[in-house]
């Protein structure tokens, strides 16, 4: 039985600033550890994206103890993705990476597409997954942000709306939490708060995802986290209710359809997690 990582969770402090200040190459260094009772086999989705907006300039993994492993591309992402079978006992691994981030600017009249007009690529980001229930939230949606003029501005309401409405609170959503879950109980973490963005997306015809990354939070201690981003004027761009931190300096690992896509961990087996630092640093 494959088991999700749960959703990376802690309180926000404070609001990022509006138009943070461009840094073009970040470090991470990201340690994991767990304790297994038998052997187990793991799927990681720690590595940098490389591709796009990013690029990767320099990495480094560490295994201990030193089993074999292997990355290969997602074949419907292209994220990389790590494999590897690890003995009884206890498994380390340390990535550093040193990843260039181009400047993302927001088009804030980029305009949303006609469903005719979308490439066939992205039609599946329009249909209802089992964290993302466009479906069954498509009234809500409609009647929240249906009357609003089409594009940016909309998806950014969206954002906002779900940041004023949605209480960040650590303990209330887990791995089976859905998007409908969370409208109704409006609280959780950043997976859900992103998983209702998508939704609502969704839900009106815009395609969207979620997007998982590095990034350095207001507050620490670091974490994975998770954003959405809504395909606008022929581009993908990033939106984070949450306000954690500026998401233009999100260091992407993976993008998908919802957090089943882009667990950090994918545990086929039982492990008690020993540690979690996935730390992330402008880079001198």
């Amino acid at each position: 039985m494959s088991t999700p990582a749960t959703a990376p969770a802690f309180s926000p402090a404070s609001q990022p600033t509006a138009s943070p200040a461009p840094i073009s190459n970040w470090t991470i260094d990201c340690q994991l550890a767990y304790e297994l009772n038998d052997p187990t086999h793991f799927i990681f989705q720690i590595h940098a994206w490389h591709g796009a907006d990013q690029q990767v300039l320099a990495e480094s993994l560490e295994l201990s103890p030193g089993v074999a492993s292997h990355v290969y591309l997602d074949p419907l992402s292209h994220h990389r993705t790590l494999r590897l079978q690890a003995p009884q006992g206890v498994l380390k691994l340390h990535y550093q990476a040193t990843v260039h981030v181009a400047p993302r600017l927001r088009d804030t009249g980029a305009a949303e597409l006609p469903v005719q007009d979308l490439p066939d690529a992205l039609v599946h980001q329009l249909m209802p997954t089992r964290y993302c229930e466009s479906d069954l939230l498509a009234r809500a949606a409609y009647k929240l942000f249906g009357n609003l003029p089409p594009g940016y501005a909309r998806v950014q309401a969206i954002s906002d709306w779900i940041h004023d409405n949605v209480d960040y609170v650590i303990g209330t959503t887990d791995t089976t939490t859905t998007s409908c879950d969370v409208f109704r109980q409006r609280a959780g973490v950043c997976r859900d708060f992103a998983h209702l963005g998508v939704t609502f997306c969704r839900a009106l015809n815009i395609p969207a995802r979620l997007a998982v990354g590095y990034v350095r939070f207001n507050q620490p201690p670091p974490d994975f986290h998770a954003v959405f981003e809504a395909y606008l004027g022929g581009q993908w761009v990033l939106f984070d209710p949450t306000q954690m931190a500026p998401v233009e300096h999100l260091v992407r690992i993976a993008c998908g359809r919802d957090a089943k896509d882009v667990a950090f961990s994918t545990i086929f087996g039982q492990a008690t997690m020993l540690t979690m630092t996935p730390d992330v640093q402008p880079a001198a």
